[in-house]
């Protein structure tokens, strides 16, 4: 059971309920404190206890000590961590309400917590509602919903497909749940149900109504095409606008109850409502109090007075008018009363109210405001006036169509009449502003009933009704401060109802109890059947009220104290206040509410002048007016829409009596209370009359804030609503349950080993008797265990305990495991470190000594370093001093001994001048005195000459000398002369070396003149470089001197330009960082903006990627919309022929669903299907390689071919056999002959039969064998299979030729029996040879010669013949063999050339050529092969057709050649062998048909065609193929016609194949496949340019010529979309039930997820029951959709977005029920998910589906598996779930860590803190505020094309299609 908190004994008897909020605690504490009883020895240290507390209601604290019997104080300490003694009540000595364990806190059910009381639901409440923000919570059979204030996204078609078909507690409380379970109760138990949704002002009825009713509207459509559940709901805009207005605690708050009967069909579909209204708050249309509003109408009329329509009415602002202005609050915030307007006349339009009478409901509304402006003026004290030509009445008047002067008169007069006679009264100003009031009231009461008899009227069911569903809105228990008959009416309402409910909760109990078979003690609970009675009951407040309207002096405070007199101090649940006596107080279930007497018996009368009704009536101008009250002496109450709101209808009509005259009269005069009061009794027999469903609203503070839990208020309204009287039967009794197999999952950690027995019950049992030793605190029932309050806190205390030790135990084991290696660790660490500390002090002691040391030696050093400085310093000093002194004494020597030098020099060049000055003068005069005396002396010698030479003397002396000398001249001249001739010889001998050596000088000389000129030359080079030696000497001084200058200018300038320099580094360093800055910002600008345009490029890509696919699925989403509307037509269109043909009697009529065209193609053949099994009953296997289709085509052909031949062979065997019965009646006149020769020959012909029969088997298995392996591996040439066909084809081809020998022996031993039989009488017409050869007979061994000399004869022809043919073979193969020398030879010629050629080219180009040659030879090669490949093809078929020739003649020998044949032909024609090669058929790829085979085609072919059976054996796609067949021969026809009609029939069909089997995925799947593989031909085969460049020659040559199918391409995309939807929705329809069991609910990981207490409503079991799903059902289901998709031959592309789509819907399936599941979201869950995703990705790589963007689409459900195990602790915690959960939306990361539930204590729940750091990091991101995904969304499809290699001349028609009447082309 569920605790909603329900305050019931406070009203016992004998009781007082304090009214201050500690008494209440008080009180709740004395309540709950009588639970625990039992239970002292849970009051242990560290228990935790609720306390009471003035401002929280209710405090948690902590006991510091254990708690002993007899102790008075309890020592607690409270959360904020304050200590405190609690003080025990003496008399009671009740303890404190235990707390519940932290993993049962935030339950979905409240029955799940083990301690059952007030606090316990409270707090429960507010975790769910604060922290985890759910608003819905279970108590029992009691939803209690919390109004967040707030818009939620939860209540969206797509949750409400969530929660279709779902148990109740397998989700996540919801109002949507407790609808479901209402359809689903009626459905299944065919009762009626009612909904009964209760709640103070605010709490969200209404809301929570209305959302019931569309929850029904959606699941259950409507039985017609009516749009029923459109109206329902659009009922509530209607009844919210003119019955719902503001008030201080609710903007929208219903001032009426309402019960909607929501009425279903035998299917369950809605086909109408009716509405029934209670207590309408009529005196808000006079009156409103501060802060709140009329109802919504009359300022939605206001806000649209503008509109041209409304310009009539002469509306104006709401402040103008008295009926609306009083609350001063004309506005509610976020509300456009404007567009509510627009609303409201929408529903009123779609409801059927017609503008024109919506514009007279507009009128009435209108004159109703400017009534209440009407003011009247006092003439005296009794009687008033209204001014004249008032304009507000004036307006009214208009308005109604009434005469102004009537209404003014009558709204200041009222008639009296007596028993004799009438007269008229004025009435006073207050008096008639009452009347104003009241007339204002019953107009707008009567035009409220007016509009719910329209609405009813609207929403009438057309058929019969089978069930009902009832929605029962209506106010909860009120009291304000003062109460008056409007809250005495409420409460009163609500008295009945909790009776009703106490009843309900009573019985439910008590059928559980005795369903387990538990034994039952009456439990006493509250029963308010007192209060009932004291308000209801004869002499009650009610009859008093009655008969104090019908005094004539009756009022207020008489009945006042009739009502003191008969109940006070009689009845305990009345009493009088002290201080007034008007007033009383009654005690409800709830509450104490005092009463105000006043105004009571005026709103019970209800009273209306009479006058002013007729005056209304008689409006001609204004027909609705007087509709409003036509009906009124008609119905039980003048006003139905009094306080007590409009009659409901009863289920019987009753019919009135047609009584006296004054009856009417008093029918008029029932009262409020009266009607109320019978209505309320109809309600509660239609409510006692179905199965109720309670939904309690709560309120949860006063101030409208969003999510702001005030414990005040919702306590004082759980103890209002009823449901803690529901925990306390409960709690009395046994309120935990558990069934056996989750106690023993739960507390298998209890059990020992030996305890565990296959009975789990029996295990339990003896568990139990155990742990619990008092069994009046458990008990076993059937299927679960009962316990009593507080023992599964017991028992879960008794788990954490053993866990905890295990974990103690666990702890210390690995503690001291880890500290033992910790301490092994670090001993072995402090030996190294000591080791190493030792060893670091001896380096340190070592170090210190060669320290030490090197310190003396430094300091030895440091100390002759110190006086070797300073003595070099002084001794530098002294040196430089004496330096300089010695210096500056050598620098003044220097400059004396420079003055003398300098001076001697002077004196010296001066001396040496004069001295040269007079040596020239003295030499001067020397010489010139010489020369005097020279030229004297040889003057003297010229004198002596001239004297001589005149003398003899001087001739003699010569010649004397000269003959001496003559003589010796002569005789030198002969020795000269010897000497010449000697000389002449040598001359001779020297003029040849002369010769010789002339030419030699002469070469020298002329290498030596040219020495010369090159010396010249060189000799002008030198004095040109001398020159210019000279000149660079010049310009080095120069130079040298610019040098200098230059120097000079260049240290000015260095160091300048060092200034400069210096600064310009600095000035560089700035703009290098500068620069740096700079490149570094223009780099992360450069960066930023590369970045941002790549996102953008993206994000461009993306929006560009997501608008093409929008558009794809928005135009398959039309394209859906049109097949559904299209099937809607259709099945109208059937209904309408169905009318049309109303069926005979006795005929069945047919299922609906079925067209009438389907009807006629839809009948099957079991002798056909049974035929054609045998053709093929191999089921392929579920791994089938791909099949190489060319060469199995080419053998598929070859066979048909053959069986072709045979059959023909049959016709022609016929006809020999007919030809030799013929012969064997001619034959039998003859004697036998030579029986045992022919008895021999009919053996050769049976083995030669035998031979022939095994040929055929052989080629049956090799046909076999070739289509049962279909790889290219085995059918490729070179392979085995191809190796043993060709094997076996040359041992036939042998076998034949030896059986041909034989044959042609047997024929000419043929020829010659039959010469040998001829009978004698035929002699006369024989010719000569015939005559020769009966001359032979004669002779017996003459004959046998003869017979042997003619078969020997035939044998040497035939061996003739083969000699000649092996000489051709021979010589052929000579000339092959010389042919292939001859091309080998040119071969290395051409290599050697090649070799030549590299060898001269560079290395590079020698490899490149080296390349380019073997790709050549590679390439030739292949060329080779590939002649050599059909080569051998062209063989097997030469083979083949041999063997059919073969075959022919074999069964041509198996008849026998008997016919009549002349001896003459016998002998004259040659019996040899001719081999007639049969020719075969060049076919075109086309199929040929008549006109009128045109349906029988679409027949047999489409209607008729069932994937499971016939066209399992068919290649892929072989209906497409043969459907463009026809449509080519068509196109090659130039038939338009017959193409269009072709076409739309082929689609015709296909669309009715799919109505009728469309639930079936093979079929589905089958046309699919062959729509996309017709859509593809239709394209390969256009002759587009785009769609032929993987043609063959031969395929491009098969292309349509005539025909443009462009348009019908896209027809059958459209088609082709429409399939793909439906297969969607077929494997979705499939998949659904598997989903949240496979991957949720199951443990495929077992004994990793814990069982939880669960509350009454029990959730699925994880536990695998039989025919429970489990992953590896799905996976089942997966490999058997691949498999059906793969052998029906569908394009791999399109099974990635089919094995895509399937992964989606997978995935957000389970993730929409983990998002709806509280239960389902912890650690070990997200453990399962994962594993579950896992294993759908690895069934992905198996079938290499990777790459389909399948596991992309389980990305959010990963997501969310990854959140559920990630720690979610620290802020980096945070952000990094932001950062890991890119796939979820923020409100599905908020909803999941809301939802966390630890299942087991050591986990740790999510801090509200932690989900709000969450919500501040993902405030910025932009993404869908949509909870659930939409399971529903289909991906838009794309068909890829894909064109086929299959030959379309190769392909075969199977006879099991039945298409014999088409042929080949």
């Amino acid at each position: 059971m569920e605790i909603l908190s329900l305050e019931i004994e406070h009203n016992l008897p004998g009781k007082e309920t304090p009214t201050a909020p500690e008494s209440d605690e008080n009180l709740c504490y004395r309540r709950y404190g009588t639970e625990i009883d039992g239970l002292d020895y849970m009051y242990v240290k560290y228990a935790r206890v609720w306390i009471p507390d003035p401002e929280e209601v209710w405090k948690s604290a902590e006991l510091l000590k254990d708690y002993k019997p007899g102790d008075k104080v309890l020592q607690l300490r409270l959360e904020e961590g304050k200590d405190l003694e609690y003080c025990l009540d003496p008399k009671t000595k009740e303890l404190p309400p235990l707390r519940n364990p932290d993993i049962l806190v935030g339950e979905n059910d409240l029955t799940a917590l083990s301690y059952l009381h007030e606090p316990a639901v409270l707090h429960n409440l507010k975790v769910r509602f604060i922290d985890s923000k759910l608003i819905y919570t279970y108590c029992g059979i009691v939803l209690v919903a919390i109004n967040p204030y707030e818009q939620l996204p939860i209540y969206g078609e797509d949750i409400i497909n969530a929660y279709s078909g779902q148990n109740m507690g397998d989700m996540d409380p919801h109002i949507f749940a407790v609808a479901e379970e209402a359809y689903k109760q009626m459905a299944r138990d065919e009762r009626n149900q009612s909904i009964i949704v209760s709640g103070e002002s605010g709490a969200g009825k209404t809301v929570s109504a209305k959302y019931a009713m569309r929850y029904f509207a959606t699941v259950s459509g409507s039985a017609s095409e009516a749009n029923v559940e459109e109206k329902v709901l659009a009922s509530n805009p209607i009844m919210e606008s003119i019955g719902n207005a503001k008030t201080t605690r609710n903007d929208n708050s219903s001032r009426f109850g309402k019960y909607i009967e929501i009425g279903f069909d035998k299917r369950y579909r809605i086909i109408g409502a009716n509405m029934r209204t209670y207590l309408l708050e009529k005196s808000r249309v006079v009156f409103q109090a501060e802060e709140e509003r009329n109802y919504h109408i009359f300022y939605q009329l206001c806000a649209s007075a503008a509109l041209p329509e409304f310009k009539t009415l002469r509306l104006g602002n709401a402040n103008y008018f008295h009926y609306t202005k009083q609350g001063g609050s004309p506005v509610i915030d976020g509300v456009d009363d404007a567009k509510e307007m627009v609303n409201t006349r929408q529903a009123c339009t779609l409801l059927g109210i017609s503008d024109s009478y919506q514009m007279g409901i507009f009128r009435i509304l209108a004159g109703i405001l400017h009534l209440g402006n009407v003011e009247f003026a006092s003439r005296d004290s009794d009687s008033c006036t209204v001014p004249p030509k008032h304009e507000p009445l004036t307006i009214f008047c208009d308005l109604m169509g009434v005469e102004y002067e009537e209404m003014a008169h009558w709204l200041c007069h009222r008639k009296l009449a007596t028993a004799t006679e009438t007269y008229i009264k004025p009435i006073s100003k207050l008096h008639a502003i009452n009347a104003r009031d009241a007339l204002a009231k019953h107009i707008y009461a009567n035009l409220f009933n007016w509009i719910v008899d329209h609405v009813n009227k609207a929403l009438h069911a057309t058929v019969k009704q089978h069930s009902f569903i009832g929605v029962l809105d209506i106010y909860g228990f009120e009291t304000f401060e003062i109460n008056s008959f409007e809250q005495f009416c409420i409460n009163y309402a609500n008295e009945k109802l909790q009776q009703q409910f106490n009843m309900h909760v009573f019985k439910l109990e008590q059928e559980e109890y005795m369903k387990e078979q538990i034994p039952w003690t009456l439990i006493d609970f509250y029963d308010n059947q007192p209060c009932i009675n004291l308000i209801e009951a004869k002499m009650g407040i009610l009859d008093l009220l009655d008969e104090e309207c019908k005094m004539p002096k009756g009022s207020d405070d008489t009945w006042a104290q009739k009502l003191y007199n008969t109940h006070l101090n009689k009845c305990a649940l009345f009493e009088k206040p002290r201080l007034s006596n008007k007033a009383f107080i009654i005690k409800h279930f709830a509450d104490k509410v005092e009463y105000q007497c006043e105004g009571f018996l005026e709103k019970n009368k209800d009273t209306v002048y009479e006058e002013q009704i007729k005056v209304l009536k008689s409006s001609k101008k204004f027909k609705l007016l007087p509709e409003l009250f036509q009906d009124e002496e008609k119905v039980l109450s003048p006003t139905s829409a009094t306080p007590s709101g409009r009659v409901p209808l009863s289920r019987t009509a009753v019919k009135p009596a047609k009584a006296r005259p004054g009856q009417a009269s008093k029918e008029h005069k029932k009262t409020v209370g009266h009607q109320f009061r019978n209505s309320l009794h109809l309600l509660m027999e239609t409510l006692n009359a179905t199965t109720p469903h309670y939904v309690r609203c709560i309120k949860p503070n006063d101030f409208k804030f969003p999510f702001t839990f005030d414990e005040k208020r919702a306590v004082q309204q759980l103890r209002a609503c009823g449901v803690l009287e529901t925990i306390r039967i409960s709690a009395a009794g046994f309120p935990s349950r558990w069934t056996y197999q989750e106690f023993f999952s739960r507390y298998r950690v209890l059990m020992k080993q030996r305890d565990v027995l296959s009975d789990r019950k029996q295990t339990c049992k003896n568990v139990l008797e155990k742990l619990i030793l008092d069994k009046d605190k458990y008990q076993f029932g059937k299927t679960k265990i009962f316990f009593r309050a507080g023992q599964v806190a017991y028992l879960e205390k008794i788990r954490a305990d053993k866990l905890r030790a295990a974990c103690i135990r666990i702890q210390k084991t690995i503690r001291g495991w880890l500290m033992r290696k910790k301490y092994v660790r670090m001993r072995k660490a402090a030996i190294t470190i000591q080791r190493y500390v030792r060893g670091y002090q001896a380096r340190c002691y070592a170090k210190f000594l060669r320290r030490t040391r090197a310190a003396i030696t430094i300091q030895k050093f440091q100390r002759m370093y110190v006086v070797r400085k300073r003595y070099q310093c002084m001794r530098a000093a002294t040196i430089a001093l004496q330096a300089l002194l010695r210096g500056y004494m050598a620098r003044n020597k220097y400059q004396m001994m420079l003055r003398e030098h300098k001076s001697i020099i002077i004196q010296k060049h001066v001396r040496g001048w004069l001295a040269r000055v007079h040596y020239c003068r003295t030499l001067k005069a020397i010489v010139y005195l010489q020369c005097c005396y020279r030229r004297m002396m040889a003057k003297r010698e010229l004198k002596k000459l001239k004297i001589e030479a005149r003398s003899v003397e001087r001739y003699k002396k010569l010649h004397i000398g000269l003959e001496n000398k003559i003589m010796q001249l002569q005789r030198k001249i002969d020795e000269q002369n010897k000497e010449y001739k000697s000389l002449l010889e040598k001359l001779s001998n020297l003029e040849i070396t002369y010769s010789t050596e002339t030419e030699k000088l002469r070469s020298d000389v002329e290498r030596l003149r040219m020495s010369e000129e090159e010396a010249k030359n060189a000799t002008n080079r030198v004095l040109s470089l001398q020159e210019e030696i000279a000149k660079l000497r010049k310009e080095l001084h120069q130079t040298q001197s610019e040098k200098k200058t230059i120097e000079e200018w260049a240290d000015k300038y260095k160091h300048e330009t060092e200034q400069l320099v210096s600064e310009l580094k600095e000035q560089n360093t700035l703009l290098k960082t500068e620069k740096d800055d700079l490149n570094r910002r223009i780099h992360d600008q450069a960066r930023e903006i590369t970045e941002t345009m790549e996102k953008k490029l993206v994000e461009e890509t993306k929006q560009l990627e997501l608008d093409l696919n929008d558009e794809r699925l928005r135009y398959q989403n039309l394209l859906n919309e049109f097949s559904r509307l299209e099937e809607r037509y259709d099945d109208l269109k059937d209904e309408m022929n169905l009318m049309a043909n109303i069926p005979k009697p006795g005929h069945k009529r047919t299922d609906s669903t079925h067209s009438s065209n389907e009807s006629e193609y839809t009948f099957s053949s079991e002798i056909t299907e049974a035929e054609d099994l045998p053709v093929r009953t191999e089921e392929p296997s579920e791994k089938k390689a791909p099949l190489d289709m060319s060469l199995f085509l080419k053998l598929q052909k070859r066979v048909t071919e053959l069986e072709q031949e045979k059959q023909s062979l049959q016709d022609e065997l016929d006809r020999k056999e007919e030809q030799a019965l013929r012969a064997k009646a001619k034959e039998e006149e003859r004697p036998p002959i030579r029986g045992a020769e022919l008895e021999y020959e009919s053996l050769k012909r049976q083995e030669l039969e035998s031979e022939n029969k095994k040929l055929k088997n052989e080629l049956n298995e090799l046909q076999k064998a070739l289509t049962e392996t279909r790889s290219p591996e085995v059918t490729a040439p070179g392979a085995p299979a191809y190796r043993v066909l060709l094997d076996q084809l040359t041992s036939v081809s042998e076998e034949l030729e030896v059986r041909k020998e034989e044959v042609l022996i047997l024929r000419s031993q043929l020829v010659s029996q039959k010469e040998a039989i001829q009978p004698k009488e035929d002699k006369n017409t024989m010719t000569d040879s015939t005559i020769l050869l009966e001359d032979v007979q004669k002779m017996k061994d003459k004959g046998e010669i003869a017979q042997a000399y003619i078969g020997l004869k035939e044998t040497n022809r035939l061996l003739e013949c083969q000699l000649q043919s092996q000489k051709k073979s021979h010589e052929n193969e000579l000339e092959s063999l010389r042919g292939e020398i001859q091309s080998l030879k040119e071969e290395n010629n051409r290599q050697q050339q090649l070799l030549a050629q590299n060898l001269q080219l560079p290395p590079e180009a020698r490899i490149e050529a080296s390349l380019q040659h073997e790709i050549t030879r590679l390439t030739n090669e292949n060329l080779d092969l590939m002649e050599q490949l059909e080569k051998q093809d062209k063989t097997v078929r030469k083979l083949k057709k041999q063997l059919k020739v073969f075959a022919k003649k074999i069964g041509e020998l198996e008849v026998g050649q008997m016919e009549n044949i002349s001896p003459g032909q016998i002998i004259d024609e040659p019996i040899r062998p001719v081999n007639i090669p049969r020719k075969e058929k060049d076919f075109q790829g086309m199929l040929e048909y008549k006109k009128e085979d045109e349906q029988k085609l679409v027949k047999n072919l489409i209607l008729e065609l069932k994937p499971r059976g016939v066209a399992v054996n068919l290649i892929p796609g072989l209906p497409a193929y043969i459907l463009f067949m026809c449509v080519r021969h068509a196109d090659y026809l130039n038939d338009d016609q017959k193409v269009r009609s072709l076409l739309t029939s082929t689609i015709n069909g296909i669309k009715k194949v799919l109505k009728k089997r469309g639930d079936d995925f093979e079929t589905v799947s089958f046309w699919l496949s062959n729509t996309c593989r017709f859509l593809h031909c239709l394209k390969q085969y256009s002759g587009e340019e785009g769609f032929m460049k993987h043609n063959t020659p031969r395929q491009n040559e098969h292309c349509l010529t005539n025909f443009d199918l462009a348009e019908y391409r896209q027809v059958l995309s459209d088609l082709a979309i429409q399939i793909y939807q439906q297969l969607v929705r077929v494997l979705e329809n499939i998949l659904q039930p598997m989903i949240v069991s496979g991957m949720l609910e199951h443990e495929t990981i077992q004994g990793v997820s814990g069982v939880k207490p669960t509350g009454l409503r029990k959730r699925t079991s994880s536990i695998a029951d039989e025919g429970t799903y489990t992953l590896d059902s799905i996976i089942r289901q997966l490999n058997s959709f691949h498999s059906v998709m793969c052998q029906h031959g569908m394009d791999p592309e399109l099974i990635k977005q089919v094995v895509k789509q399937m992964f989606y819907i997978i995935g957000a399936v389970t993730l929409n029920n983990l998002l709806l599941r509280k239960d389902m979201c912890s650690w070990s869950k997200g453990m399962q998910i994962r594993y579950n995703v896992s294993q759908l990705e690895e069934w992905l790589r198996d079938k290499n589906l990777m790459n389909s963007g399948a596991k992309e689409t389980l990305e959010p459900l990963i997501q969310a598996a990854q959140l559920l195990q990630v720690k979610k602790k620290t802020d980096e915690d945070a952000e990094a779930i932001c950062s890991m959960c890119n796939a979820l939306t923020t409100a599905q990361i908020v909803k999941v860590l809301n939802l966390y539930t630890p299942v087991n204590e050591f986990e740790e729940r999510v801090l509200v803190s932690f989900i709000r750091t969450i919500q501040m990091r993902l405030r910025d991101r932009k993404d869908s505020p949509q909870l659930l995904m939409d399971a529903k969304h289909i991906f838009p499809v794309t068909f890829p094309f894909n064109p086929s290699s299959l030959a379309l001349e190769t392909i075969q028609i199977p006879a099991s299609l039945g298409l014999g009447f088409i042929s080949r082309v």
